[in-house]
């Protein structure tokens, strides 16, 4: 035990800027992150290992999602694992951290897995559209391209920034602004904990499409802001 309260006191004093991180992320899932993190360390676990496990979790609840009759179980169940699978997200770059920092093919991996989560859990909603349209209310094609247009904006946005991370300059990269919880609220719809959420709704069929569809709105308008900031960041760099 003693051990893992160790490990819990070191994570504290290394968490990366809260900028630009919504309220759930900052306030649910890496503090959750940080007790799996633990966990870990104490297992012997490596981070490698934590980005498999988040991996297993979330497509299994995406495996659900496509297989299973979307009911109020399967959406309970759904959500579960999409969000333990995001904690386990946050806990493997806690975790390499703690052991000093991580390694580039540690760094690869993580990345691998978030863009594979991403699109096929938007594959997922589209396929269960099509199945069930009836529960849905998705009979006419047009609510097919939803999925598709919200799996767009999110790999684009996912791809971006992370582009714009990796072009950016050491000094860009070092800003330690405090963080604004206006900013941090307004983040929520776009913040991936946020998203899981709506499977809880997948019984309810209708409410599922309109909320999923709102957020799939909100992340099509984000992707502008983002593309808009970004390009600007960049222009300012010299190389």
């Amino acid at each position: 035990m003693s051990n893992t309260t160790s490990a819990l006191t070191r994570l504290k004093s290394a968490q990366k800027s809260a900028k630009g991180v919504s309220l759930y992320s900052r306030f649910v899932n890496r503090p959750a992150g940080r007790y799996l993190a633990a966990g870990a360390y104490r297992l012997g676990l490596t981070p490698n290992h934590v980005t498999m496990i988040s991996a297993a979790f979330s497509f299994a609840a995406i495996a659900v999602t496509v297989l299973a009759a979307p009911t109020w179980t399967a959406g309970l169940i759904a959500w579960l694992g999409l969000a333990v699978g995001f904690a386990f997200d946050s806990a493997d770059g806690q975790l390499a951290r703690l052991r000093g920092g991580g390694s580039a093919v540690g760094e690869w991996l993580d990345h691998v897995v978030d863009c594979a989560k991403i699109t096929a859990l938007h594959t997922a909603v589209l396929i269960s559209f099509y199945r069930h349209p009836g529960h849905f209310g998705t009979a006419a094609d047009g609510w097919l391209l939803v999925p598709l247009g919200f799996q767009l904006a999110a790999v684009v946005t996912f791809f971006g920034g992370l582009l714009t991370e990796q072009l950016k300059s050491k000094a860009a990269q070092g800003d330690r602004a405090a963080p604004s919880t206006a900013r941090a609220v307004a983040l929520l719809p776009v913040d991936h904990g946020v998203f899981c959420l709506v499977f809880l709704l997948l019984g309810g069929g209708g409410a599922f499409r309109w909320v999923y569809t709102v957020l799939a709105v909100a992340a099509a308008l984000f992707l502008v802001a983002f593309l808009t900031k970004w390009f600007r960041e960049l222009s300012a760099v010299r190389r």
